[in-house]
């Protein structure tokens, strides 16, 4: 693999150039540098990925864009249970590793793939509560908002499930293998807004508490000019994924971690607090790539798997 395509974020992270994935050649290269990153971090950050850098940009304004509105105009669209729609708290993300911390301190707006179904499908993906079984909560404003959030679903959506045939190939598998966990996926994607600092956290309060992706993996977007995600390395080795101008940051999940018979890690990771004067915001797109609601995951299935661990990120406080 040449330095073109592989190098190093501070010796743990690498950054992938995926513009090879059109060949063979390349694929085969790319699913040794990706089955190399999820053997050790389980973090790597992808450019040449495809996904058009106006969308990108057009999404990150218009996110923004839905934050700074008044309060009243969000909460239109907000009390929804787990992800589905505006949530003025974004959880407590520790307490799905039954971690107890203060609640993270962000916004959060939240749809998925299954969101726009009929109601009638909606309610067969799964005979227990789950946040993928709701109606997504567009809002009126800003305008342009729910066609660029669904444009930009379509193409991170295409992205993520190429990265899971390379992970098919990286883990010596066919390309499809993973394929039948995937044709009625429940992913969502979700914006995490860091409001300003105007007061000091509480003891062990983040902006995002430590805990590992329940799904398959993740592709994230976070602005470049204000960091904050940090995976961990050891025992309390927290290192910095700082962004990557026109990259996307990529983590596998306990699904995948499961899938690959305990080759590949799920990394804990967080997002810490600005420092104290930093008064700026912070917003960062996760794409939660999570496989059919009755994909194998041990004992129990993936969507039993997501759906307690979504109750305990927003269990009310002890």
């Amino acid at each position: 693999m040449s330095k073109e395509t592989v190098t190093l974020v501070d010796g743990y992270v690498p950054v992938i150039d995926l513009s090879s994935r059109g060949g063979e050649a390349g694929r085969v290269a790319l699913a040794d540098a990706i089955g190399r990153a999820c053997e050790t971090s389980g973090f790597y950050v992808v450019v040449g990925h495809g996904v058009p850098s106006d969308l990108v940009e057009r999404m990150r304004t218009v996110t923004n864009a839905f934050f700074r509105l008044p309060d009243a105009e969000k909460d239109l669209v907000a009390s929804r249970p787990g992800v589905s729609g505006y949530r003025r708290s974004g959880g407590t993300t520790a307490r799905s590793l039954d971690r107890s911390t203060p609640p993270d301190m962000c916004e959060a707006f939240g749809v998925h793939v299954t969101g726009d179904l009929p109601d009638a499908e909606r309610a067969r993906l799964g005979d227990y509560p789950s946040t993928w079984r709701l109606a997504n909560a567009w809002p009126a404003n800003p305008p342009g908002f729910t066609a660029t959030w669904r444009e930009y679903l379509a193409a991170v959506t295409a992205l993520a499930d190429d990265l899971v045939r390379l992970s098919a190939r990286a883990l010596g598998l066919p390309e499809e293998h993973f394929a039948d966990r995937f044709g009625r996926h429940v992913s969502s994607l979700v914006a995490n807004y860091y409001y300003p600092r105007v007061h000091d956290p509480l003891p062990g309060q983040l902006r995002r508490g430590a805990h590992t992706d329940f799904g398959a993996l993740t592709v994230l977007y976070q602005e470049h000019d204000n960091g904050g995600l940090q995976v961990l390395r050891g025992e309390d080795d927290w290192r910095d994924v700082r962004a990557v101008p026109g990259g996307l940051v990529v983590n596998i999940g306990d699904l995948m971690a499961l899938w690959s018979g305990g080759r590949w890690v799920s990394t804990m990771h967080r997002v810490v607090n600005a420092e104290p004067g930093n008064t700026s915001s912070r917003l960062s797109i996760p794409f939660f790539h999570q496989p059919d609601h009755d994909a194998p995951a041990g004992d129990v299935t993936a969507g039993e798997w997501m759906a307690e661990k979504t109750r305990k990120l927003f269990a009310p406080a002890d």
